[in-house]
């Protein structure tokens, strides 16, 4: 028999294992909030005659609200004040809120930008604050745990596009209620499951001086910008995907399930972040990142040709492109804590997210624009400089870890 500090040591040391798989389910359907407009966009723009344009401004607006909400609830040191996982679990049932107010919305364009505006806002209550808390629980192996969580952030984004595919002739609205549901459910699931871990720690005090930081320190600044360069990539492919897949089976006579491969592309993504956080402990950040960023890069110049290739190898291609684009996102996120001032880490790490989604907001809006312009199966080649400038301010710190 165990004597009762013996049992307490017990649970403590098991507990981690059991309570990563909720704080992973839970990370996966809040964030299923993200792309629950777009996936049921092709409907609203009939019933609610919106124009083609309505894919950037509805993307754009759940960015621009995930800027504000963490800037907010790290300004006003949220996630520090209250448990995070009350913190969870309140932003859950908001977001949840805001997500199926588009039932009841008036069905103008404006009304949607403000409803996907607080998803995105409550988002900034998910998203970090389920990584403060898997912090709460790990101190050895958070970077693996990190990658998973990120990994559920992805699949979570690509859940709304299976749903969509899979409820055929279910009216939109059903689509939108059961993403709901399931971030409300999340939370639930945190505050009852999820205590507050044993290595919680107050995060310091937001503080802006961390900017200056970020472009003095090479090193920080090498991880930042390698960063900026990844998010100028990445959720404009995620928003346009659809209509590159879509593009493709015009030109080659083919008739794909395009919210299914949309959600297997964005979600393989999740095999990125896991296997880069394994990779990691064995070859370092700096080189997970580099190659990953480089092959995603690649993908974006190879892209017009994929309209002259088989199915199978165009599905194939995007798979792959969907695995390298997102993987090297939990490696970015670990370079910028490893090379801020201790101090720091907290404010520096805010500021880096939030550039990198202001930088999001002006590459949807720019392939929106573009669209107007260029066929689809050109589109993505607008996004190679983001690559092109992360792999050179990355360069650095991959000579270092080499």
């Amino acid at each position: 028999m165990f004597t009762r500090a013996g049992r307490k040591v017990k649970i403590l040391s098991e507990r981690p294992q059991r309570i990563l798989p909720i704080i992973i389910l839970s990370q996966f359907s809040g964030t299923s909030l993200w792309f629950a407009g777009n996936a049921v966009l092709g409907d609203l723009q009939q019933q609610w005659q919106l124009g083609d344009a309505a894919l950037g401004y509805m993307t754009s607006s759940v960015q621009l609200g995930f800027i504000c909400g963490t800037l907010i609830f790290a300004f006003f040191m949220i996630s520090d004040r209250f448990s995070p996982r009350n913190v969870f679990f309140v932003c859950s049932l908001l977001g949840a809120v805001a997500n199926v107010g588009i039932l009841v919305a008036p069905g103008s364009l404006m009304s949607l930008l403000a409803l996907r505006y607080f998803t995105g806002f409550f988002l900034a209550g998910i998203y970090p604050v389920g990584m403060k808390i898997a912090a709460g629980w790990y101190r050895r192996g958070l970077g693996q745990a990190l990658g998973y969580l990120v990994g559920a952030l992805v699949v979570g984004t690509a859940f709304p596009h299976l749903l969509k595919s899979t409820t055929g002739s279910i009216p939109w609205q059903n689509v939108i209620v059961t993403i709901s549901a399931l971030a409300a459910l999340g939370g639930v699931l945190i505050l009852l499951l999820v205590p507050d871990g044993p290595n919680a720690v107050k995060g310091t005090k937001f503080n802006s001086r961390a900017i200056a930081i970020i472009f003095r320190s090479k090193d920080l600044r090498s991880a930042s910008f390698g960063y900026f360069g990844h998010m100028w990539e990445l959720y404009a492919l995620w928003a346009f995907f659809p209509i590159f897949i879509t593009a493709y089976g015009a030109a080659a006579s083919q008739m794909l399930n395009v919210p299914f491969w949309s959600f297997v592309v964005i979600a393989a993504g999740f095999l990125g972040c896991a296997g880069g956080g394994h990779l990691s402990m064995k070859l370092g950040s700096p080189r997970v990142a580099f190659f990953q960023l480089l092959i995603s890069g690649i993908c974006c110049l190879l892209s017009p040709l994929l309209f002259h290739a088989p199915p199978a190898v165009f599905l194939a291609f995007i798979c792959l492109w969907g695995i390298t684009v997102v993987g090297d996102s939990p490696q970015f996120s670990a370079l910028t804590a490893q090379t801020a001032p201790l101090e720091l880490v907290g404010s520096a790490l805010t500021i880096v997210t939030c550039i990198g989604f202001l930088i999001t907001i002006f590459s949807i809006q720019f392939a929106s624009y573009l669209l107007n312009f260029l066929a689809a199966e050109y589109i993505f080649l607008f996004l190679i400089p983001g690559p092109i400038f992360g792999l050179i301010n990355l360069w650095p710190l991959y000579r270092k870890s080499v």
